[in-house]
């Protein structure tokens, strides 16, 4: 699963348009990598108590296959937000679809952009009232005991599933530090408790007599990509890793690196893996109003589905590219065909101000009216540069997500049951039956029989399922 956080349908509108202006052309009639995918359905974002996703919840629905509660963690909606007995309850906690997979054997891993214990990335392998429990630090900050409710690196590193990924690939190293402690870059640590987690999980593999390799640099990573070792943890800022922009890839993996060393070394289970696989600062961008930072994030997620689809074979694959949820930012003005993306409308606003092809509904990209007219943003200084705000209706200190449906792409075995419009909490149990784990059918039990006789079947358990989330 290939996830673009906040990947809207305008953002794909306007970063295939970006990469193919990019290459000379006119733009619009070019194809992200996933867009050739054989079959394209929409999934519904909302909560359970919010008409809008936020990151967790959504990621509960994606990874889990339940709808929850904003702002918590593979959790029930019995969970409410920061109730740490509550998450306690053992009908509350729910299985991601990685956990279902290494149940059957198979292996698991996970890939980001952000730090490994984000939102997103945990959704696959923790359990939280509140997904900024990323260190003991913050689980205290909240008054709440982090014996009864253990902070989400602990986890990644201790609980299931996350001490039986084979593979951990991101950034985050601070959540994994102590204060006292600096990373390999300089940078202090944000746990209290005075543990190096990072570690911890070197020893834990040490004493399971496994191959393994902590890896924070690119070179790190081309080591490992060319031993391939049992398990590999890579950490590869105290941070999110840098925007694609800004960053400097000869210490920085791409994420299609990162994707090409994690199906490597997943690949080599015979029974098979699951992987998640993150596109995570399409999101922060946006958020900023920082419009070319998101479409470059999103063509780098194509890029990663790229190497994926050069790695995997069809027949024996399945490979589902979604976003959690949506953004705010508009594709709009009736400029010519090929105008510059990133540029101004042809158009100008009632009062002869030009206004730009790419705009948000809010963020802090709102400059104020002068004399009761709109400021030409296309004169300011740093105009066109990444980290360059366009222009914004409603003044936020942060701009919101979108409350709109989001596309789902299938290739490759039963891609075609990813049509249609469908909760988004549907997309875990459609990838475990088509990949023959999970607690539900599985395609392989009906392998025998003629589809048009199974898929009506399927569906309608998948209705059920529904039902009962």
């Amino acid at each position: 699963m290939f996830m673009g956080d906040g990947m809207s349908l305008p953002t794909l509108a306007a970063a295939r348009t970006l990469l193919g202006q990019r290459a000379g052309r006119p733009g619009e009639e070019t194809q992200l990598s996933f867009e050739a995918f054989p079959t394209v359905g929409l999934a519904k974002t909302y909560c359970v108590n919010s008409q809008t996703a936020d990151s967790s919840c959504s990621a509960t629905a994606l990874l889990c296959g339940v709808k929850s509660n904003a702002f918590t963690l593979g959790l029930t909606a019995a969970v409410p937000r920061r109730d740490c007995a509550a998450s306690q309850v053992p009908a509350a906690r729910l299985d991601s679809v990685a956990a279902w997979a290494l149940a059957a054997g198979r292996d698991a891993g996970v890939v980001t952009t952000t730090r490994v214990t984000h939102a997103s990335p945990a959704g696959i392998y923790a359990r939280a009232a509140e997904r900024n429990w990323e260190t003991d630090a913050d689980v205290l900050a909240d008054g709440v005991d982090v014996d009864a409710c253990p902070d989400i690196a602990h986890q990644l590193v201790h609980l299931a599933p996350g001490n039986q990924f084979k593979v951990i690939l991101g950034g985050g190293r601070r959540e994994f530090l102590n204060i006292t402690s600096v990373d390999d870059e300089g940078t202090p640590g944000k746990r209290t408790d005075g543990r190096n987690l990072i570690e911890e999980w070197q020893a834990d593999k040490a004493r399971r007599n496994v191959t393994y390799q902590y890896a924070w640099n690119h070179e790190q990573l081309l080591q490992a990509n060319a031993t391939l070792p049992e398990y590999l943890l890579g950490l590869f800022e105290s941070d999110h890793l840098r925007y694609n922009l800004e960053t400097d890839h000869t210490t920085e993996p791409t994420l299609a690196e990162l994707t090409e060393v994690a199906i490597r070394m997943l690949s080599r289970n015979e029974k098979g893996f699951f992987l998640f696989v993150e596109g995570g600062r399409i999101d922060h961008a946006h958020h900023d109003n920082q419009v070319h930072l998101a479409l470059d994030e999103t063509i780098e997620l194509s890029a990663a589905v790229a190497r994926a689809l050069q790695l995997l074979d069809e027949k024996d694959s399945l490979i589902v590219v979604t976003a959690d949820h949506t953004h705010v930012m508009a594709f709009n003005g009736y400029s010519t065909r090929g105008a510059d993306v990133l540029g101004p409308s042809n158009m100008r606003d009632s009062a002869g101000v030009p206004f730009m092809t790419l705009s948000y509904t809010n963020g802090p990209g709102r400059r104020p009216d002068v004399d009761g007219r709109r400021p030409d943003v296309t004169l300011e200084e740093g105009f066109r540069s990444p980290r360059w705000r366009t222009h914004v209706d409603v003044p936020l200190a942060s701009e919101t997500h979108g409350s709109d449906d989001v596309p789902v792409f299938a290739w490759g075995v039963h891609h075609e049951m990813f049509s249609g419009l469908y909760e988004q909490s549907h997309v875990p149990h459609r990838m475990a039956y088509a990949g023959c784990f999970g607690g539900g059918p599985q395609a392989c039990d009906a392998a025998a029989a003629p589809s048009a006789l199974v898929m009506p079947l399927v569906m309608a358990l998948l209705a059920l399922l529904r039902a009962l989330a």
